[in-house]
């Protein structure tokens, strides 16, 4: 289901006010010193972690949204539901959410998608919500497409979700400046904003299926970095190591090595058993620096909250979990589904997401493990 633009006017108007006294963008950088800032120390990061709530939540995309575009175009941006849907989250003591931005809406209307960014930061912070934003990513259709979003497959795990910003693009340089001013567009304009947890620059850099471009992104990513960088963001910067053997940099592939030395804090992304996921944690102590799962739980892969969540609260690793409410993306379904869609049946268990579209949870035992650990100091 889509909003009309006219269902939405609400809060656009009442986030529009708080947008019209917010620092434009320009005048934030100018109140920023000239020269980009370094990355973060190993102490200023861990001082910086230690002033956080232990960050606990999930990849979100509301139930009405089949990918990130629709989530954020106005024609189909849909604040009615994302403020139910983060009140969900609230109730059950989540804090952060991690949530993909796509520089197509930037380049089609930096104004207006700014102005939505702000509205779903308004809605995320009345429920204690600091989201991480993420930049680009390497996973599903590489060809992105402004407009109306096809409705997804029936039976199909995530079956519209798309690039950012697409091999079209990455291997041209010559279209790399707008992607430039996407980065430091978003990031200056909120680079000083408490509300933002942290940004995630490139989710999965190179994920299997597009190895092809590996070369190109070990150029591209450390740029982003320091496009980032150059705006002086308050928050850390990050991208999440998802493959490899992460026992040291040497074994690292090339994009990992990127990610780890880039980084601020790190990142990790595993769907594996509970013994895996505390190998992985221990892999990456090495690197003395806040440490953030900002992917796991998979129930039918052996992740779920009952063995991963205590885990990540004993080493006070940050846990942002895939999927939070049952929806268009169709991540409850498994991962097999890309080869046998599930038309005729029902998984024997949700995959991902914690939520019925009704607010239900899908498991009342998960909801109470996650906010009894989130209430502990």
């Amino acid at each position: 289901m889509n909003l009309s633009h006219s269902k939405s006017l609400g809060w656009l108007s009442a986030a529009g006010l708080l947008f019209a006294l917010l620092p434009t963008a320009g005048q934030m950088r100018a109140q920023k010193s000239q020269a980009p800032r370094e990355r973060w120390s190993e102490s200023k990061a861990d001082s910086w972690y230690r002033a956080q709530p232990w960050p606990v939540g999930a990849n979100f995309l509301p139930s009405t949204a089949v990918n990130e575009l629709e989530m954020w175009q106005d024609d189909t941006f849909d604040p009615t539901t994302i403020d139910r849907e983060l009140g969900w989250a609230q109730a059950i003591g989540m804090n952060t959410m991690r949530v993909f931005l796509h520089n197509l809406l930037w380049e089609q209307d930096p104004k207006g998608f700014q102005q939505r960014i702000n509205t779903f930061l308004t809605i995320a912070s009345k429920h204690h919500i600091r989201p991480v934003f993420v930049l680009f990513d390497s996973c599903w259709d590489a060809n992105p497409k402004l407009g109306p979003q096809p409705p997804p497959i029936p039976g199909v795990h995530n079956s519209r979700w798309v690039q950012a910003p697409g091999p079209a693009i990455l291997e041209d340089p010559a279209l790399y400046p707008p992607l430039e001013s996407y980065v430091k567009g978003v990031v200056g304009a909120f680079a000083n904003d408490p509300r933002i947890l942290a940004w995630d620059v490139w989710n999965e850099p190179g994920e299997p299926t597009n190895a092809p471009r590996k070369d190109i992104l070990a150029t591209l990513l450390p740029q982003v970095f320091a496009w980032a960088r150059a705006e002086n963001p308050t928050q850390p910067l990050t991208s999440g190591v998802f493959e490899g053997d992460w026992t040291s940099l040497a074994t690292m592939t090339p994009l990992a090595r990127i990610q780890i030395e880039e980084s601020d804090v790190i990142s990790f992304h595993n769907y594996d058993w509970p013994e895996v996921f505390e190998e992985k944690i221990r892999e990456l102590q090495q690197f003395r620096r806040p440490i953030i799962c900002t992917e796991y739980m998979a129930r039918g892969n052996g992740s779920t909250f009952d063995t991963i969540l205590p885990i990540a609260h004993k080493y006070r690793v940050g846990a942002i979990n895939w999927g939070l409410v049952a929806g268009k993306s169709q991540t409850y379904l498994p991962w097999d589904s890309w080869q046998h869609p599930y038309v005729d049946r029902q998984p024997a268990i949700w995959f991902h997401d914690v939520f019925h579209s009704d607010g239900k949870p899908y498991r009342q035992r998960e909801v109470e493990i996650i906010r009894t650990l989130t209430s502990e100091k």
